[in-house]
C-alpha cells in the first residue's frame, strides 16, 4: 500500500508541476470578475489532470496479473473503472481550459460515467438503514441502481462546490479516503483500499502545489476525480459488505454533501438556478467574516495569505464528522444521530455567521 501511495504521489507531483508551468497562457481566460474568485493573478486549474494520471496508473500497476501488492484487483476491473471515470473527469478539465463547458452538460457526463460504472460493475445502493426503504430498494433493483448513479454522479459537484480555497477539498479527500481505507481494511477488503490509497497519493502531490503557496488549483477536473473515485469507493464498500452502516459514507461526505443541498435550497429562496455561482458558501462566509485581514506588501500576498488561513477552519470542520464515521461504522443509528447534529450544527452556524454573532474564540 505504501508502495502505491509513493507511486501515485510522484506521478501526480511531477505531472501537476508539468502543467503549472505550461498551462499560465490558459489560466488567463478565467475571469476576473467570478464571485468565488479569491485571489490575484493568472493560477492554471489543471491540478485534476495531475491527479487523473496519478491516480490511473497506479490503479494499472496495481492490477498487474502478478498482484505485486497483494490486493486482488484484477487489471480488467481497473481499466473498465477508469475508462467510465475518465470521460467527467476531461469534461472538467475542458471547462477549466476554455471555460466554455456549461454546468448542465457537466453534469449530463457526469451522471452518464456514473451510469456506466453502474451498469458494467453491477452497483446499487440496496439499504440506506430504513427498513421500509430497504425492502423497496430490493424488490426493484433498478431503483437501487438509480440510487448509486445518483450518489456517484452527484458528488463531484459537491466536491466542486467546496473547492474554493487552497487545500480545503484536497485534505478534506485526504480523510475521507483514510477513513474509507481504515474501515475497507477492517472488513478485510484491500482491493477498496487500495483503490482509495492511491488517490491519497495522487492528491497529496497536487497539494505540494497547491497549498500553501497556490501555485495551481485542482479545478473541476480536481474536484470530479475526488468525487467519482470517492463515491465509487463508498458505494462499493456498502454494497460489498453488510456489515458497514450505508450511514458511514453518508456521515463521512455530509459535509459536502450538505454545503450543495443547503446552496441549492438557498439559490432557490433567492430566485436564481442552482447553477449561478455566488459568494455566499460556508467556506466564504468564515474568509469574509472571520478570518482577519493579514497584513503584506501586495494585495496579492494579502489575499493568499488570507486563503490559506481559511482552510483550517473547515479541515476541523469536516474532521468533526470523520472521527464519529470512523469510530461507529457499523452503528447505524448512532451515524444517523451524528448526521442529524451536523445539519443543525451547520445551519445554526451559517446563520450565526450571516447575522455577525460570531462567538470571539472563533475569531483569531
Amino acid at each position: 500500500m505504501l508502495t502505491l501511495i509513493v507511486i501515485s504521489f510522484l506521478l501526480s507531483a511531477i505531472a501537476v508541476q508539468m502543467f503549472m508551468r505550461r498551462a499560465r497562457r490558459h489560466a488567463r481566460r478565467y475571469g476576473t470578475d467570478m464571485p468565488q474568485r479569491f485571489h490575484k493573478g493568472h493560477v492554471p486549474r489543471l491540478g485534476g489532470a495531475g491527479m487523473l494520471l496519478g491516480t490511473g496508473v497506479a490503479w494499472l500497476v496495481a492490477g498487474l496479473p502478478s498482484d505485486p501488492f497483494n490486493v486482488n484487483w484484477p487489471l480488467k476491473l481497473s481499466g473498465i473503472a477508469l475508462l467510465c471515470i475518465a470521460p467527467a473527469v476531461i469534461a472538467g478539465i475542458v471547462e477549466d481550459l476554455t471555460q466554455r463547458v456549461s454546468v448542465r452538460y457537466r453534469l449530463g457526463i457526469t451522471i452518464g460515467s456514473a451510469l456506466l460504472l453502474c451498469w458494467l460493475l453491477k452497483l446499487g445502493v440496496a439499504r440506506v438503514g430504513i427498513p421500509v426503504i430497504d425492502g423497496w430498494l430490493q424488490a426493484w433493483p433498478w431503483v437501487a441502481m438509480l440510487f448509486a448513479v445518483v450518489a456517484i454522479g452527484g458528488l463531484p459537484h459537491a466536491f466542486n462546490i467546496i473547492d474554493g480555497y487552497n487545500g480545503l477539498a484536497g485534505t478534506v479527500a485526504i480523510l475521507v479516503c483514510l477513513a474509507i481505507s481504515h474501515v475497507a481494511l477492517q472488513v478485510g477488503d484491500r482491493q477498496l483500499a487500495a483503490m482509495v490509497i492511491c488517490l491519497v497519493g495522487a492528491t497529496a502531490g497536487f497539494l505540494i502545489w497547491n497549498y500553501p503557496r497556490g501555485k495551481i488549483f485542482a479545478g473541476d477536473g480536481g474536484a470530479y476525480v475526488w468525487g467519482m473515485v470517492i463515491a465509487l469507493a463508498a458505494v462499493t464498500l456498502v454494497q460489498r459488505h453488510r456489515v458497514v452502516s450505508p450511514w458511514f459514507p453518508m456521515l463521512l461526505l455530509i459535509y459536502p454533501v450538505w454545503e450543495t443541498v443547503f446552496s441549492i435550497y438557498r439559490r432557490f429562496v433567492r430566485g436564481q438556478s442552482p447553477g449561478d455561482p455566488d459568494a455566499l458558501h460556508f467556506h466564504q462566509l468564515i474568509f469574509r467574516r472571520i478570518v482577519r485581514v493579514a497584513f503584506a506588501d501586495d494585495e496579492a500576498r494579502q489575499l493568499l495569505a488570507r486563503n490559506n488561513r481559511t482552510s483550517p477552519y473547515l479541515w476541523i470542520f469536516a474532521a468533526l464528522t470523520v472521527v464519529p464515521a470512523v469510530l461507529f461504522w457499523n452503528n447505524t443509528p448512532v451515524l444517523m444521530a451524528f448526521s442529524a447534529l451536523f445539519v443543525a450544527t451547520y445551519v445554526a452556524a451559517y446563520f450565526m455567521i450571516v447575522r455577525f454573532k460570531v462567538p470571539r474564540w472563533l475569531r483569531p
